[in-house]
């Protein structure tokens, strides 16, 4: 039976990738004018932008003369747009992000006159489940996606959602290609008869891929592909939503109410979780401190800041694109990145330091953010020299007060001494606000050059072994002979373990103590910082090093008393359980045919994740670091992978290239590097419990 291919025309755009953003942009003004010069002459009867409005923003910025003709072509449904700003990492965003970037896209969209959106997602790394119920709160019921779908049809549902999946990817170009009609014909085909397995009676097909132009005579190549499969295939130039609305219907065949991350069918190239560390720690940063500022904000009803923290929110997706925040790209690409993340933090404090000087109070404040009561040790600066409290620290600076004071500007004698002082608060309700005390109850911290205990938690050293509440703690070095996309082990690589070289108390208050532990290994002595503080149920970890070694990858250990078999991680601020196979083994399964990339035991986190089953207990709270491994007895949690190519050709996990073998020296994560988590062990309510005393509350 002949089928009806819906081809539609676009063209998937990176703002920055294997070049960065300005040249990109200067590509997209090439192809963007040509594809606007083919819409008027109607020489194709529509253009898919890709489903986010940044490289339409990114065009109108160099070519203001062109929004008049750009909004009558979205006005005629010949142009469609959103209805993400950009299309981010569905992993490595937290809900807040994904939201925002949702909100800031369809507003922008609806702004040109755009009202026709689809959840189009075809190229992000996989999809988490989470993202059907986000779309839903935005009006939006259908979705288009490709990787992590494994071998499903091409029409189901996803949590409920009518849902497209893009069984050959959206990357077609076949009508760029050099070659007769006959063998364009051909290598069409051969894609076509795999869909249609899939497919009941329409075809989607995608005609672009990333970054490309559209061919000028690409209507009448469609008529010659018509004419050479007319006993096969019958094609029409259309749109997605015309697609959809022709296979109504047909989704409820098939039901997936989980995410999407199964790569025995497509890449989804999970050691991007671990690529660029330094890029992950930003991003949580940031989202983190926006977050933060537009909680103060809306608290304090300061309306005039929302648009700056849209400028700041517009940059921190951009650096969540996937090529971006992934740490797949070129070394000047990731150094803008950073140049990015520093601007947005500025905003974000210098937001919370201007709404600080209005309040204006005498005694230091705790705003409680959270939707929950907290309680807990609080750290605070003044340049005060006050007493009752415990002085951790001091550095040389400005007082924030001062520099947010409009009718004021420092002058030398200002430059002065900023001390950090520990405080202790209780029992402060959701979104209110009390005055920071000394020390309330008294302390239960016990210190030794080899432990640091309280009443809840303790780790100990014995025979230069770590111990947690009873549970081992390792650093262990691992070969890496992968890229920026995928971890690869060296299948006779068993691990380094790094020793306990010496261990000393350094901080020793009644609020809080440190120990400081080195490590010593074959390539480098790394320091690991451990403070505790009283009547907390958590554990702060803070290793600082200089990597010296180039490609490998670093993982902290925890070896539990049983296999894993289940883990709770975070994904867009709701935890979801994971299960594992803890007998596979990557080393003994890495791929030969082509085409083919390793099943791994290694998953996404955002905030942290969960152990909580008979035999194991163990949660872990992190500040950027975003993947885990699970093997046999043992959760892995990388605090350094050091590669050297964005695609390295031969890697072994990944039989195929995913990108250009550009080396990129800065992958290799050489010289001063540093990891943050937290260690604790509970339930779920633990878990909110130590996400509450890291994220969610701010010194006023």
């Amino acid at each position: 039976m002949r089928k009806h291919v819906i081809a539609y025309v676009h063209t998937h755009w990176d703002r920055e990738w294997y070049r960065e953003f300005e040249i990109f942009r200067m590509r997209l003004l090439r192809v963007f004018d040509n594809v606007l010069d083919m819409l008027s002459k109607n020489k194709i009867p529509s253009f898919y932008f890709d489903g986010q409005v940044s490289a339409l923003e990114d065009y109108l910025e160099m070519r203001p003369e062109k929004r008049e003709l750009v909004e009558n072509l979205i006005k005629h449904k010949k142009l469609f747009i959103g209805p993400f700003y950009c299309l981010v990492d569905e992993f490595l965003t937290d809900k807040t992000c994904f939201s925002k970037n949702l909100e800031i896209g369809i507003k922008t969209a609806q702004k040109y006159g755009c009202e026709d959106f689809i959840g189009y997602l075809p190229d992000t790394f996989g999809h988490s489940q989470n993202v059907v119920e986000i779309l839903r709160d935005f009006g939006i019921d259908k979705c288009i996606v490709w990787r992590g779908c494994g071998d499903f049809p091409a029409e189901f549902k996803w949590c409920g959602m009518d849902t497209v999946n893009l069984v050959r990817g959206y990357f077609h170009d076949v009508f760029s290609m050099n070659g007769t009609p006959e063998q364009k014909a051909f290598a069409l085909k051969k894609d076509l008869d795999l869909i249609s397995e899939k497919s009941p009676q329409y075809i989607l097909l995608p005609i672009g891929a990333d970054h490309l132009g559209t061919e000028n005579d690409l209507a009448e190549q469609i008529e010659s592909m018509n004419a050479i499969l007319k006993d096969d295939y019958y094609f029409t130039l259309s749109s997605p939503f015309d697609y959809f609305k022709r296979v109504e219907g047909t989704f409820n065949k098939f039901h997936w109410d989980n995410e999407l991350r199964d790569n025995s069918r497509t890449f989804t190239l999970q050691g991007c979780y671990s690529s660029r560390l330094d890029l992950k720690r930003e991003n949580v940063e940031c989202t983190y401190l926006l977050d933060l500022a537009s909680r103060f904000v809306k608290e304090e009803r300061e309306n005039k800041y929302n648009s700056l923290l849209e400028y700041a929110y517009k940059m921190l997706l951009q650096n969540q694109a996937h090529d971006s925040i992934c740490g797949c790209s070129t070394d000047d690409t990731h150094r803008e990145n950073l140049i990015r993340y520093k601007k947005i933090k500025q905003i974000a404090n210098g937001i919370i330091d201007e709404l600080k000087f209005k309040n204006n109070f005498n005694e230091k404040r705790v705003l409680n953010l959270s939707d929950r009561y907290f309680s807990g040790i609080v750290e605070f600066e003044s340049t005060e020299n006050l007493t009752g409290y415990d002085k951790i620290s001091s550095r040389k600076g400005f007082d924030p007060y001062l520099l947010a004071d409009t009718q004021r500007i420092p002058i030398t004698e200002d430059y002065t001494n900023i001390y950090t002082y520990l405080a202790e608060v209780e029992d402060i309700e959701p979104n209110e606000m009390d005055v920071i005390m000394p020390s309330l109850t008294e302390s239960d911290l016990k210190l030794s050059d080899t432990s640091i205990e309280n009443s809840n938690i303790s780790l100990k050293i014995h025979d230069s072994k770590i111990f947690i509440n009873g549970i081992e703690m390792t650093l262990v070095d691992f070969a890496d002979l992968g890229d920026s996309y995928n971890n690869a082990p060296d299948k006779n690589d068993s691990g380094k373990e790094f020793r306990v070289l010496r261990s000393k108390a350094i901080l020793k208050t009644s609020a809080r103590v440190g120990l400081k532990i080195d490590f010593e290994g074959d390539w480098d002595v790394i320091s690991l910082t451990v403070t505790l503080d009283k009547k907390s149920r958590h554990l702060k970890f803070r290793f600082d090093w200089e990597n010296s070694k180039k490609n490998h990858i670093l993982n902290v250990g925890f070896i539990m008393e049983r296999p894993i078999r289940e883990v709770y991680s975070e994904d867009m601020n709701t935890l979801i359980k994971r299960n594992f196979d803890p007998d596979y083994n990557i080393r003994e399964n890495l791929p030969t045919e082509r085409g083919i990339e390793a099943r791994t035991n290694t998953a996404p986190m955002q905030r942290g994740l969960l152990i909580d089953e008979e035999g194991n207990n163990l949660g872990i709270v992190t500040k950027g670091l975003t993947q885990y491994e699970v093997f046999k007895n043992r959760l892995y949690i990388p605090i350094l992978r050091s590669t050297g190519q964005i695609s390295n050709p031969n890697n072994p996990a990944r039989t195929t290239p995913a990108g250009p073998p550009l080396e990129v020296s800065d992958l290799q994560m050489i010289g001063k590097c540093k990891a943050e988590f937290y260690v604790f062990f509970g339930n779920e309510n633990a878990f909110e419990d130590t996400i509450r005393q890291v994220y969610n509350y701010v010194i006023v």
